[in-house]
């Protein structure tokens, strides 16, 4: 018996393995890590793009992060469910640990709570070292974040626009890299909805724009913020915690700074 990031009791008689993960950048951690105990996970689980021929078997897929198929993750007799506390639903782990399935929910708002939230995943419910790739990732952002150079707002959704908070993964990271996230019109979410007019006004260094979950490009999004310094950066690089981090410091730096 265990406790997940949340505090809730996890029961475990062994390591677990029969993994279902709805959450993609957690897929992509076990399908690098041990790619043999993955046998289910979200339809947006899209890294690396090769699952089932490391898993060695079929990958079942059961549907989203917020509409989670609970029958077809049963069928599949999972040792443990992992789930994200932002990004899925309470509802969804409470039915499926009313089902008696094992669910570990992780709980992450910045780098160094990312590492070690995953060491202690894959140490105390998987029982395996921490990989390589953590180890890289905790050596990368392990730094306290330097002085802040540069302001910034990060659109992560447009029609409605809405942007990361400061209390974000989103804005940690990026004060890890020197950029400090403004501060928005409080609408009692972590995600704030801000009026378009609301973020052309803002005094800022920058407008940075991901391509997930809102897939910005060149042609969709910058065209918003005539006269601001935007930035297109990778979503993944921004938002995946797991091995999306290692390399991920230097990458946002040159892309933002």
């Amino acid at each position: 018996m265990t406790v997940d990031d949340c505090g809730d009791l996890v029961e475990l008689t062994a390591p677990a393995r029969r993994i279902v993960s709805l959450v993609p950048s957690i897929t992509e951690a076990i399908a690098l890590t041990c790619p043999e105990r993955l046998v289910g996970c979200t339809d947006w689980c899209i890294r690396p793009t090769d699952i089932e021929a490391r898993a060695g078997h079929r990958v079942q897929r059961v549907r989203g992060t917020k509409n989670p198929d609970r029958a077809a993750i049963a069928a599949l007799r999972p040792d443990l469910v992992i789930a994200n506390r932002e990004e899925n639903r309470k509802y969804d782990v409470d039915l499926l640990r009313q089902d008696g399935i094992p669910v570990w929910v992780t709980s992450i708002d910045g780098a160094e709570q990312a590492v070690a939230s995953l060491s202690r995943l894959f140490t105390e419910a998987l029982r395996i070292a921490d990989p390589e790739w953590l180890d890289q990732a905790r050596s990368e952002w392990g730094a306290q974040p330097p002085q802040p150079v540069l302001a910034a707002v990060v659109p992560v959704w447009r029609d409605p626009w809405m942007c990361a908070g400061r209390t974000t993964y989103i804005a940690d990271l990026m004060a890890h890299c020197g950029v400090r996230l403004v501060a928005l019109p409080d609408d009692g979410t972590r995600y704030p909805h801000v009026d378009l007019e609301v973020l052309q006004g803002l005094d800022v260094d920058r407008v940075v724009l991901p391509d997930e979950p809102y897939h910005f490009t060149a042609a969709d999004g910058p065209e918003a913020f005539p006269g601001h310094d935007v930035r297109l950066v990778d979503g993944q690089r921004l938002a995946w915690y797991g091995p999306s981090m290692v390399g991920a410091r230097q990458a946002l730096i040159d892309a933002v700074r």
